[in-house]
């Protein structure tokens, strides 16, 4: 059974206060970095797995963010199979 690589990304929604990001942009202004206007932090998770097909595997992918990986309700995530 072939097995994939894929890397999953977790990102705040829109809309969702963000204050580690919030933190993380103050101190990288306190530190010099100018020109930053917002900071967003998340979460990434590389992920191998074995899968029939890259359909398989990107489904398979998607049901554990959406029972485990993510918080749908204040998070989004992409799947990506990589090489």
């Amino acid at each position: 059974m072939p097995r994939f690589n894929a890397r999953i990304t977790v990102t705040l929604k829109d809309g969702v206060l963000d204050p580690q990001g919030k933190a993380i942009e103050g101190s990288l202004a306190a530190l010099g970095h100018v020109g930053v206007n917002s900071v967003r932090q998340g979460k990434i998770f590389e992920v191998k797995l074995d899968a029939t097909s890259k359909t398989e595997a990107t489904k398979n992918l998607e049901a554990m963010c959406n029972d485990l990986l993510a918080n749908t309700v204040i998070e989004d995530f992409t799947v990506e199979i990589v090489a």
